[in-house]
């Protein structure tokens, strides 16, 4: 009888324990909702108000423990703020850019810009009944009644994304609906965009990268952003394609995917300068500023694996180039007309730092580290300390902020406090910090692969639980003493309550589910 009571001690204590972890991080993020809530004013409120914030997020985002304040502070604002932006319409719901109306978004305040952002964000929610929705907004009602199309007002990733959010959440049934309207839109893109050379053109403000050192709101000029963009979507979309059957659409898009490999290796690279530029259409020249949007290809891993191209990122550790004390700047810092070409306080991309690009070039970043031999000067430290410094930078007065752009020394922003920056919804963190920090790499198959990319010795502790994974819940946990969660030492992920794979190491683990 002992015995029997001795053992149900150990088992209801070990599920106290449990409990206790989950409780714990439940308190965590309240009490990080009840700071943001207190410092807002809430002067716009969508589907979620800050007095429903906690419940909803706590329902639907996973939940992280991590001992840098930073990044833990800021990746709980910027779910927080993410929520703000949730928006229920006639037409399904939306998530928006601006917290207030602009002039320039569409129908329900909608603006396609960041899209793919958007995405790759939402990916994670439990509810994916958002996304879908927001989707399906774009694909077949954003358009609708408008007298100016909005879907193609920016380039655009959305197929790329998509596939992201697929890895996660895997639904064949939805993807076989909307496939048709993905390769249409995509031969629409070729439509509007395609040169004769088979390269695509943008103006830099339908980038959303006005005022850049190279770009112009006229010149078809042949630009990193929108040529990676559209390999990404096709890669991607030969993938889709793949798994339902569609051996046609296949092909198709891993033919395109393919000849854009080649084309932009061979057409944006300056081989003396050792970085992807843009290629004017004006003399049929690369520009001669190196610019953020030159590590755009490693966020779709195109680049092949050579020690040349690997070379573009010394930049990053250049103060004459990238490097910055507020972030990586969108333009080298040794370019004769860094951060001249406007006011300084309207929209420029000459300089300053923006999370867009940030997050674009940090998960360029993290590609080159996990998916090439070929690395550089790169490595865990570059990729965590800037992630830091971007953490950091989300702030004004002393609290969490998130706004357009920023000043590259003083961490100004440009726009101030104005209304319309506040929470600015153009970028991502919680995907970084997921995907890239913790390491969780979504894959098509149903298996998990999980690779922080954390220094050795930097961190002995972490928890992200709460994880929605193709029908799962997943918890990944790292205790390097034991001490943190009791639940043994090393690296474990756990599947429904259930332990499923662990390593002594902070190291790679790959399971099946």
């Amino acid at each position: 009888m002992k015995k029997l009571l001795y053992s149900f001690l150990i088992i209801l204590a070990a599920k106290t324990e449990v409990l206790a972890q989950q409780v714990n991080l439940g308190q965590k993020l309240n009490q990080y909702v009840k700071q943001f809530n207190a410092d807002d004013n809430e002067a716009v409120k969508n589907l979620v108000p800050n007095a429903d914030a906690y419940l909803w997020l706590n329902e639907n985002i996973p939940l992280l423990d991590f001992p840098d304040k930073e990044i833990e502070e800021k990746y709980y604002f910027r779910w927080w703020s993410f929520r703000k932006h949730l928006k229920q319409t006639p037409d399904g719901y939306i998530f928006t850019e601006f917290i207030e109306p602009v002039k320039h978004a569409g129908k329900h305040q909608s603006i396609s810009c960041a899209l793919g952002h958007h995405i790759y964000e939402g990916r994670w929610l439990k509810n994916q009944e958002y996304m879908k929705q927001y989707l399906n907004f774009w694909l077949y009602d954003a358009d609708k009644g408008q007298s100016k199309p909005r879907f193609h007002q920016f380039s655009s990733w959305v197929d790329d994304a998509v596939l992201a959010q697929y890895m996660v959440h895997p639904d064949k049934a939805y993807l076989q609906k909307i496939l048709p309207a993905l390769d249409a839109d995509y031969e629409k893109w070729e439509q509007e965009r395609k040169l004769k050379n088979g390269m695509f053109w943008q103006h830099d403000v339908k980038d959303g990268m006005e005022e850049s050192v190279s770009g112009s709101r006229r010149d078809e000029n042949m630009r990193p952003t929108i040529n990676s963009y559209m390999y990404g979507n096709a890669k991607a979309l030969a993938l889709l394609a793949n798994e339902v059957n569609n051996p046609t659409l296949t092909q198709k898009y891993a033919s395109r995917a393919a000849v854009l490999k080649q084309l932009v290796q061979d057409s944006l690279w300056d081989a003396k300068e050792k970085f992807f530029k843009t290629k004017m259409a004006k003399g049929d020249t690369l520009h001669g500023a190196r610019e953020a949007i030159g590590f755009i290809p490693w966020y779709f891993n195109l680049p092949a694996d050579k020690k040349e191209y690997a070379k573009a990122w010394s930049q990053l550790l250049d103060t004459a180039g990238f490097k910055a004390k507020w972030g990586l700047t969108t333009a080298e810092r040794r370019e004769p007309t860094f951060r001249t070409r406007g006011s300084g306080h309207g929209c420029e991309w000459d300089g300053a730092v923006w999370p867009f690009a940030s997050s674009q070039t940090l998960r360029g970043l993290s590609n080159l580290l996990n998916n090439y031999s070929k690395k550089g000067k790169m490595n865990a430290s570059v990729f965590y300390n800037e992630l830091h410094k971007y953490a950091w930078s989300q702030q004004m007065y002393g609290k969490p902020y998130i706004g357009e752009y920023q000043d590259e020394s003083n961490g100004e922003w440009l726009k101030g406090d104005h209304p319309r920056s506040k929470f600015y919804n153009h970028s991502t963190f919680m995907d970084l910090v997921i995907q890239d920090l913790i390491g969780l790499k979504p894959q098509l198959d149903n298996s998990i692969i999980i690779k922080p990319l954390i220094p050795k010795g930097k961190v002995d502790w972490f928890q992200l639980s709460q994880v929605p994974y193709k029908g799962k819940i997943l918890a990944i946990i790292w205790d390097k003493t034991g001490e943190r969660y009791q639940k043994g030492k090393g690296l474990m992920l756990f599947a429904d309550g259930k332990l499923i794979a662990q390593s002594k190491k902070l190291q790679t683990l790959k399971v099946n589910l």
